[in-house]
């Protein structure tokens, strides 16, 4: 077998079609989106022209709409405790899920001592009297709760927190990077005063990003000064290719969104159905919501590290978890957040799809499996 399979779309995804052409076309502009003549003003046509293409999708404004380097960025970029809250003072703390992405459990601006994690319950999801009890009685909050674990895939419940976090007069942060795409998010509906988002998980560029607030959101401090670029919000010049590519991507991924959805959702059935036919595996979170395309799952006596490079020796793409520890296959915070003995936490696999998976792919990846059980996992 030749070909390769690519199942780690939570990692990162292939350039979509659309949006490799919008990039090329607009390596073609000359001028800066800043500058007032017809050459900046054509390059600043493209950017608002995303711009617009994000608010709509994820129900914003596009004057709410901050283009960053990454998803990592954004996240950075919302944890500022100049925020004000919903009473109009300024948030001093920041609470966060135990299972974040790394960009948010770092805390962005907040000083350690002011930071709490919320737990999570063993099917990984957060656990909201947990919330209520960190909110209770103390100063407003910046609570940061992301839309779908990257590992996992588990739904997150930030409609519910958003009431929880707006009644004690803070803020919420979404991270909900592996969310867009995958299923209908829009921040109005889930009560997100700031969400964050990623073009390469969507089928654009690496190395753009988004955030978006809500509308009248105040305190938002840049972490890039010195222009005023992004009305403000970020200094720098724009990376027009990569956001016009950005903004391709999020048209073609929503427009595919429900038949995408739908047939990677019967995939993943097969392929759990599969995989746990073969050396006792397990599937973790599976009894809650999930991304349609994501499955977490373990087995006993696996070292995801073996199981990564032998999936790999095998022409299949896979990963133990966050693509984002410098190739490091690590043991798992989520699964160890779940409640998980480091055994488990240390043999997860992770295998992701994407809109062009397809039953073949699936096959293959058993069929490495199942070499991978009876060599791997012999007593």
């Amino acid at each position: 077998m030749s070909s390769r399979v690519y199942l780690d779309w939570n990692a990162t995804t292939p350039l979509r079609a659309e949006a490799r052409a919008a990039m090329l076309a607009a390596y073609e502009l000359i001028g800066n989106p800043s500058s007032v003549h017809a050459e900046g003003r054509e390059a600043r046509r493209w950017v608002e022209e995303a711009r617009a293409t994000l608010a709509a999708a994820v129900g914003a404004r596009p004057r709410n709409v901050v283009f960053t380097s990454s998803g990592t960025e954004a996240n950075a970029l919302a944890l500022s405790p100049g925020l004000r809250g919903r009473s109009g003072e300024p948030v001093q703390r920041l609470l966060v899920s135990a299972i974040e992405h790394a960009s948010v459990l770092a805390g962005g601006r907040f000083p350690a001592e002011s930071i709490n994690q919320i737990r999570v319950t063993r099917a990984g999801v957060v656990d909201l009297d947990h919330l209520r009890e960190l909110l209770a009685g103390g100063s407003p909050a910046l609570v940061s709760i992301m839309a779908a674990n990257n590992e996992t895939g588990a739904l997150q419940p930030v409609a519910d927190a958003a009431l929880v976090v707006h009644e004690a007069g803070g803020l919420l942060h979404v991270d909900s990077i592996q969310a867009l795409g995958k299923i209908a998010f829009n921040i109005n509906q889930v009560g997100a005063d700031l969400a964050s988002f990623s073009a390469h998980k969507i089928g654009g560029p690496k190395g753009v990003g988004a955030l978006v607030v809500s509308e009248g959101l105040a305190g938002l401090e840049p972490i890039l000064r010195g222009g005023g670029q992004e009305l403000n919000r970020r200094a720098g010049t724009e990376n027009v290719a990569g956001i016009a590519a950005f903004g391709a991507a999020v048209k073609a991924a929503l427009q595919a969104l429900p038949e995408d959805a739908k047939r990677m959702s019967s995939l993943r059935y097969d392929l759990e159905k599969g995989l746990c036919a073969i050396a006792g595996a397990t599937i973790l979170s599976k009894d809650v919501d999930r991304l349609p395309n994501s499955v977490l799952f373990t087995a006993p006596g696996l070292k995801a590290e073996t199981a990564v490079i032998g999936f790999d020796l095998e022409g299949v793409a896979v990963s133990s978890g966050s693509a984002c520890s410098s190739g490091k296959v690590q043991p798992s915070h989520v699964l160890s957040a779940m409640g998980f003995d480091p055994a488990v936490a240390q043999g997860a696999v992770r295998l992701s799809l994407g809109w062009s998976t397809e039953p073949e792919d699936i096959n293959r990846a058993l069929e490495a499996w199942r070499k991978l059980g009876n060599s791997l996992l012999k007593p």
